[in-house]
């Protein structure tokens, strides 16, 4: 095996691993993909010294890896809070946020990233061109659902994710329009003990 296919195999087991971990925080009778960990951990640590079967790894090649084990720096993180949170029960409202924040992507800050890298940050999306953004906004609105389920609030006058996609279409071009701003950031947050969900102009 050539050391781009071993690169392919470990970004495959990469997202692998992120599809399973979905899995076992959905599924309470789930166990954690220990496997598939090891396997991904094992080949980063193949490839950590830059050496891969006497072969030196090239400029591409090692930025490639560097990426990869960034992102699963970054998740591998988030799951162990999140693994925490599952044994241990949701005791802060903060933990209710964070069992459905995603990981924010390379880009961080950026219109678009969604923003997961803290215990007591919120779930925070930001939106510049809203008909290209869809996955985004069902990310927002599953993440405002599952809050307010976790909390114990009533979901029942949420409406639907159409619904909920022409509030934030028409919010987001109201407030670039009145600001004069290139993106516009969401925030689903806990205040008075209630999930709020707040819009704010972002340059």
């Amino acid at each position: 095996m050539t050391i781009d296919e071993e690169l392919d195999l470990l970004d495959n087991n990469l997202r692998r691993l992120k599809i399973e971990y979905e899995i076992y925080f959905s599924s309470p009778n789930k166990r954690p993909p220990a496997d598939t960990e090891w396997r991904v951990v094992n080949a980063l640590r193949k490839f950590s010294d830059g050496n891969v079967g006497g072969q030196r790894i090239s400029f591409s090649q090692r930025y490639r890896y560097n990426e990869m084990a960034q992102r699963y720096a970054v998740l591998s993180d988030l799951w162990r809070k999140k693994s925490r949170i599952k044994e241990e029960g949701y005791r802060r409202p903060q933990d209710a946020l964070l069992a459905v924040q995603g990981v924010r992507p390379s880009g961080l800050g950026q219109a678009g990233s969604v923003d997961s890298t803290a215990d007591d940050k919120p779930f925070t999306v930001a939106f510049s061109e809203i008909a290209k953004e869809r996955d985004r906004i069902e990310s927002l609105f599953k993440a405002l659902i599952e809050a307010k389920k976790q909390a114990g609030q009533d979901t029942s006058k949420s409406g639907n994710l159409e619904s909920f996609t022409s509030f934030v279409r028409n919010k987001t071009a109201q407030i670039r329009q009145e600001y004069g701003c290139q993106a516009v950031e969401y925030t689903v947050e806990m205040q008075d003990g209630q999930v709020r969900l707040k819009a704010k102009a972002k340059a």
